[in-house]
């Protein structure tokens, strides 16, 4: 791959696996070079910093793209790293310094995500929650069929409770320097739309797409539109 090369990453997040973005990268196509990564989902700086590595390995310009606690591993991950050149949040957290995925989708009222978790303890220490099983519908992914949010279900990664507690190390967030581009939709359970707007305000977005009546589980829901804010990021920082 020549060193000038854009490679769009593409990180998930909590309650879904790197497979969500199947739909995304058909839509992208040949004309972009793509590589989703198997988040961990064990804590912001650790998964950070493997995202980092991932990064590191590719060696030439990336461009971040995140959904929901994926948006808080890029944001850390971006921090003081010279090859990424922008950032795009798909119903993603862009955390300023010590804020945490809790935190920020308590922001503003409208979040019924945490009635739908179930949580066990986990031999490295501390608890890790999933979404239920009978609740991962209506919950994650409405705007699915019956059948596609169940297989979603069952798939589905579990996070750490450390991970949804950890605030932004860094002191100096990447969306401040970094072009970002954001979409989100207006039915998301997990985080409220406020959330959505507040943050893409706050970093100065290039770009805002708000899609009407799509769940948290856009990337699988409204493949499309992902990839349009996908493709106007890569062209804005240069590429395509």
């Amino acid at each position: 791959m020549a060193d000038q090369e854009l490679t769009v990453v593409l990180v998930h997040g909590a309650f879904a696996e790197s497979a969500s973005w199947n739909g995304v990268i058909e839509r992208l196509g040949p004309a972009y070079s793509v590589v989703a990564v198997a988040n961990p989902l064990r804590g912001v700086t650790t998964d950070a910093a493997y995202v980092r590595d991932v990064v590191r390995g590719i060696g030439g310009p990336v461009l971040l793209v995140a959904h929901s606690y994926g948006g808080m591993v890029i944001t850390e991950a971006a921090a003081d790293e010279p090859t990424v050149r922008g950032l795009v949040y798909v119903n993603g957290f862009c955390p300023d310094t010590g804020e945490s995925a809790l935190a920020l989708s308590g922001k503003f009222p409208g979040s019924t995500l945490g009635d739908t978790l179930v949580s066990y303890p986990v031999s490295s220490g501390g608890n890790e929650v999933a979404i239920g099983q009978d609740a991962y519908h209506a919950q994650f992914a409405a705007d699915v069929s019956d059948d596609q949010a169940a297989l979603m279900a069952r798939t589905q990664r579990p996070v750490t409770e450390q991970a949804l507690g950890e605030g932004l190390a860094t002191a100096t967030p990447p969306w401040q320097s970094l072009p970002t581009w954001f979409v989100f939709g207006d039915s998301d359970n997990n985080i409220p739309v406020a959330v959505h707007r507040f943050m893409a305000e706050r970093a100065g977005a290039r770009g805002i797409r708000e899609v009407a009546g799509a769940s948290h589980a856009m990337t699988v829901s409204r493949p499309g539109e992902v990839a349009e804010s996908v493709i106007e990021a890569a062209r804005g920082v240069g590429a395509g």
